[in-house]
């Protein structure tokens, strides 16, 4: 019953996500980890965790489990951010990492990320290395072995920490925080109820920007939404900019690997948005240069600033695992997906919504003007590309492989009244329209659902093509 996805392991608090599954997975990595570690010391993993109901618990027990099996876990004291998790794996030189986190997910959910001893998401051949050590115990009817909570203290193989002033220091090197601290911002901070809260606040604690701070106290059930930084579940941010004459606002999601923003004015950016934004100030405001990676779902913006500054521009599936991949084995400079998962040159491979959170404040204090003037340019400059997003749940599922063949088959010669000029099957099946616009069906491997994203040059022309490529997909199903 347990399978990792792109990014770990998600399921039901109390109906799969229980403590005997937690036990059972966590003594997996401890094999795993055991398996791959040489050496006379004995090998450590880094454990943090959500503010999710009892994520505190089941991260104290993958701590035990570790114990148990002669791995020394460095257990966070309080809820932390993935990327604070996932940078003290690395600053640690530790063999892994577990975050037990469900990210975006509605609160009913919980989930175990398996880091890399690099700081990002563990590779799909480790994970599948990991379900090999899963099935061996069944077959050998071998339960997890786990240490009394307070022997593993005295014995020092449960080692307490706080990751957040290490990670934050590492920061200061990526994020020009004088130059930020000089435009004197009003910012809110919006942590949804999440991991991120206080980030902000305490990273730029010693600057002149004044940061007040919203949904910031421990709520397991994050006031009834999905902790995700996306439009219709900020209109409390949009409220506190506005009350508080902001000029901006800054939401971090459940574990605060995610980035969304609202502008002086209410509009809600979205990372589409940031990524080009961040990539511009990186190339024009800092004169950098590098390869830049972004998944099939992303915006065309990228592509047009990459082609204007001559620079390699890779495109993957979607998943941030994808991205790291690359980052790893290229000099990339950046690398994002339209989720808000994003990460610079010189950061661990990790989405990372709080330094790009401080790469937005440092586009705005370069350019010295309001938020929605910025974009105002960029949309002017490099689109306009107006971008949306649905999801359609099907009658029954067709396998993935079957769903996009039929799409290729039954492509049209044209979709919203422009010509298609390119099909591509990267991952599920995107249409490149004469305008520039782009359709991207891709059906979902794991539940009869269709994803479908569109960018277009207006509003409408966006809504059409969702349209469309709802109808295509039906159509798709037999």
């Amino acid at each position: 019953m347990i399978r990792f996805g792109t990014d770990g392991w998600r399921a039901v608090i109390a109906d799969t996500f229980t403590f005997e599954n937690l036990r059972l997975i966590a003594q997996a990595v401890a094999d795993w980890v055991n398996s791959k570690h040489m050496g006379d010391d004995p090998p450590e993993v880094v454990i943090g965790y959500d503010t999710r109901f009892l994520s505190d618990r089941f991260a104290a027990e993958a701590a035990r489990v570790m114990a148990g099996n002669g791995i020394v876990a460095w257990l966070t004291r309080t809820d932390s951010p993935t990327p604070a998790v996932s940078y003290n794996v690395k600053a640690k030189g530790a063999n892994a990492g577990i975050v037990i986190t469900a990210s975006h997910n509605p609160p009913r959910y919980n989930g175990f990320k398996l880091k890399a001893a690099y700081g990002g998401s563990a590779i799909a051949e480790d994970c599948a290395q990991v379900e090999e050590a899963l099935q061996v115990m069944e077959r050998e009817a071998r339960g997890p072995n786990l240490m009394d909570y307070q022997k593993a203290v005295d014995k020092e193989l449960i080692r307490t920490f706080d990751p957040s002033w290490t990670y934050y220091q590492h920061l200061g090197t990526l994020v020009d925080l004088d130059k930020i601290s000089a435009a004197e911002l009003n910012i809110v901070a919006d942590a949804m109820w999440g991991a991120g809260r206080g980030a902000f606040q305490s990273i730029l604690s010693r600057s002149r920007c004044h940061v007040s701070s919203i949904r910031d106290t421990l709520n397991p059930g994050f006031g009834g939404i999905h902790p995700e930084p996306i439009a219709r579940y900020l209109k409390d941010l949009v409220a506190a900019v506005q009350r508080s004459q902001a000029h901006v606002g800054l939401a971090t999601d459940g574990d605060a690997d995610r980035i969304g923003a609202i502008d002086a004015l209410g509009n809600f950016i979205d990372p589409h948005t940031v990524f080009a934004l961040t990539l511009r100030q990186l190339v024009e405001g800092k004169g950098q240069r590098g390869e830049v990676v972004k998944t099939v779902s992303t915006t065309l913006m990228i592509d047009s600033i990459c082609e204007k500054h001559g620079l390699t521009l890779h495109e993957t599936p979607v998943g941030f695992n994808h991205i790291a991949d690359l980052m790893d084995k290229k000099d990339v400079l950046i690398g994002g997906e339209e989720s808000g998962g994003i990460s610079v040159r010189g950061h661990i491979p990790e989405g990372d919504g709080i330094l790009m959170g401080l790469l937005l404040l440092e586009v705005m204090a370069e350019k010295r003007a309001p938020l929605h003037e910025i974009v105002e340019d960029l949309q002017t400059t490099f689109g306009p590309a107006l971008y949306d997003r649905i999801d359609v749940r099907l009658a029954h599922q067709v396998p993935k492989k079957q769903m996009v063949k039929r799409l290729v088959d039954a492509a049209p010669q044209q979709v919203g009244g422009e010509r298609i000029v390119k099909v591509d099957t990267l991952d599920g099946v995107k249409f490149y329209l004469a305008d520039h616009s782009w359709l991207l069906i891709r059906p979902s491997g794991t539940e009869p659902v269709l994803r479908i994203y569109a960018e277009a040059r207006t509003a409408d022309m966006c809504d059409a093509l969702l349209k469309i490529g709802s109808d295509l997909g039906k159509q798709g199903i037999g």
